[in-house]
Order: C-alpha cells, then structure tokens, then sequence
C-alpha cells in the first residue's frame, strides 16, 4: 500500500552516483520521486525538469532526490549523458521503495511488470508526508510539484 498524506516518511540512507550516502535532512521540503529505471525516456523527461528547476526549489528550501533500482554506475551514466544534477539514488534491493509502498506490479506497454511504480511524495522536515502523487506522466510533473510547494507559501 502506497504511503498517503499525514503518514510519516521512512528514513533511508542511500548511495548516489558517486557513493555519497543520502537521507532525509533538514531541508523545509523534500521531493522525493521513485521512478522506474535509468535512461529511460519517462525518466529522462523527468530527470530532465527536476534538473532544470532544482534553483527553483531550492527558493522554498526544498531538495529534490530521484530513486530507482539502478546501481551507481548506471546512475553515473545516466547524469552524465544527460547532464542531470538532480540528486539521485540507488536502491537496488527495492528496500526503500518497498518502504514506501512503491514497489509491484505495474503496467507497461508490454504489459505487466514488477518494478518500481512512478510516485513522488512531499515530506516537510518533521518527515511527514503532504502529499502524494501517484501514476506520475513525466512530462510537466517537476513544475507541478513546484507549484504546490510555491503554494504552500
């Protein structure tokens, strides 16, 4: 069952591309998005746009990290292919997925697939959930989620 709003956020400690390791922090807000796979093209468009509006979140104190079952080395590539500085982290077990209620049976275009189902979540820093979005469309979802946070004043 997918985390909802008011429920309180699993910590975690995850490595990035370089094998730094990450967790929830202090920041006022934290986006955090699990998407299904590295240098994909849903995941690269929304790689792309949390990218390219990181200065504007980082406007309402807000760090945005993206997970995914990759390893690090895939998440190297990926970053650097695409030229992404959006934090993002492997989990390649689906442990943190798993905790998060994100991990199953999803459907593709070639039909039924376990894996990661595309689902971010907004956690202030007393590591609630605000909101959750679920059965993400890439396209247009980073400056949605801006949006909301800009709205929350």
């Amino acid at each position: 069952m997918t985390l909802k709003a008011g429920d309180p956020a699993p910590d975690f400690s995850l490595r990035d591309k370089d094998g730094r390791k990450h967790a929830l922090d202090s920041a006022r807000y934290t986006v955090l998005y699990f998407y299904p796979k590295d240098d994909t093209p849903g995941c690269t468009i929304e790689a792309r746009e949390f990218t390219a509006l990181l200065e504007d979140f980082a406007l309402y104190d807000t760090q945005v990290i993206g997970i995914s079952g990759d390893d690090d080395q895939s998440k190297k590539a990926f970053c650097d292919k695409h030229h992404l500085s959006v934090v993002l982290l492997s989990d390649p077990d689906f442990f943190v997925a798993k905790q998060y209620g994100v991990y199953g049976t999803r459907m593709t275009q070639h039909g039924p697939m376990t894996g990661i189902k595309r689902t971010t979540f907004i956690i202030n820093h007393q590591r609630e959930i605000l909101r959750a979005y679920e059965d993400v469309k890439p396209e247009g979802h980073a400056s949605e989620v801006l949006d909301w946070i800009a709205g929350m004043g």
